[in-house]
């Protein structure tokens, strides 16, 4: 996972070279159901990638489904395509679980024991725990994932794992269900990341016991999400924390500037530079074909097609990200020239 597509729009067209910048709100209902729409029609017939197929039940995914959502800080939802469907939150999750973790134990506790900086190496890399000393690095990969989920507080399996559920319900709005038919496939497929377990174990990098922590974790990336859920949490982490259809505080501003700042800089892994060069967002995608990015302060846009490129990214949802990132001014690195008013030049 963690390639991102370079110049994502060629395929369709140019995309918007003068959009609006980062700054401000975003623009109104009628302009973004329209750039929806215009996405959506744009990338519609692209048929480019694969489903995944090492976890069996995420191979009988259709791959012709594509769904868009925009959710912004004050509530407003639009959407397109098959925004409604449902699909598993697989590595999404992540983001989530770091930001109750980081709101229960304190950003430096956090940070101490799983680490913010990116591996250099991919999401399931064994290699890079043994080249950092049994450090997870940060909480985006599998590794520190894992070591984020080992921190959850409760008093056994079932504690915590009504606190990673109910947590990342509280970001949605409403309640997220397991998808037990993706969680009977994953957890009979998942020895890899007991393997990574159990070297943090060793390396005494875990908070619990290994073999809990992946049922834990496997279980957080099979709750079932559509776009529209996504959107919305999304849009919680660009609102500092204030969900925006329910009024709930989640959790702190500062946990949101914590976990977008991990986002930035690990969320699509080894290519993480390479994304915000393009996207010019936070984001962070699954193998089940979601991809979700937060424009602080703005709100959250979230794709799902199945079809994947070889890292494991959703082709269609990376072209739509990137032509809605500029159709709706969301690049955090945008901006335009100021006009210096007292000499009428730049």
């Amino acid at each position: 996972m963690g390639e991102v597509i370079h110049n994502p729009g060629d395929s369709a067209g140019p995309v918007h070279e003068a959009a609006a910048v980062s700054t401000g709100s975003l623009p109104s209902a009628e302009v973004v159901d329209d750039a929806l729409s215009a996405a959506y029609a744009r990338f519609r017939d692209d048929a480019s990638g694969r489903v995944a197929d090492y976890i069996p039940a995420l191979a009988e995914a259709d791959p012709s489904l594509f769904g868009l959502s925009v959710a912004d800080v004050h509530g407003s939802v639009r959407q397109a395509g098959d925004a409604s469907h449902p699909f598993s939150i697989q590595s999404i999750s992540k983001a989530f679980v770091f930001a109750l973790v980081d709101q229960a134990l304190g950003r430096e506790s956090v940070r101490r024991r799983v680490g913010v900086n990116n591996t250099g190496l991919p999401f399931n890399s064994i290699l890079a725990i043994e080249l950092n000393h049994g450090s997870p690095m940060n909480p985006m990969v599998n590794a520190g994932a894992l070591a984020t989920t080992s921190l959850v507080p409760g008093a056994d399996a079932a504690d915590r794992w009504d606190f990673v559920q109910q947590g990342l319900s509280r970001f949605a709005g409403r309640e997220l269900k397991l998808d037990m038919r993706v969680y009977t496939s994953e957890a009979g497929s998942n020895q890899r990341n007991e393997s990574i377990a159990r070297l943090l174990d060793s390396y005494e990098r875990l908070g619990w016991d290994p073999i809990q922590t992946t049922d834990v974790y496997t279980k957080q990336c099979s709750l079932s999400v559509t776009t529209r859920d996504l959107a919305i949490m999304g849009s919680t982490l660009a609102a500092g924390g204030v969900n925006p259809l329910t009024g709930d505080q989640v959790v702190d501003a500062s946990v949101c500037r914590d976990t977008l700042a991990a986002l930035a800089t690990s969320g699509l892994y080894e290519r993480s530079g390479d994304w915000l060069y393009e996207i010019g967002m936070p984001g962070k995608s699954g193998v089940s074909g979601g991809i979700l990015t937060i424009a602080p302060g703005k709100g959250g846009l979230a794709a799902f097609s199945p079809g994947l490129d070889p890292a494991g990214n959703s082709i269609r949802g990376q072209r739509a990200t990137h032509y809605l990132s500029g159709a709706l001014g969301l690049n955090l690195f945008a901006s335009a020239p100021h006009l210096r008013p007292e000499v009428g030049t730049y």
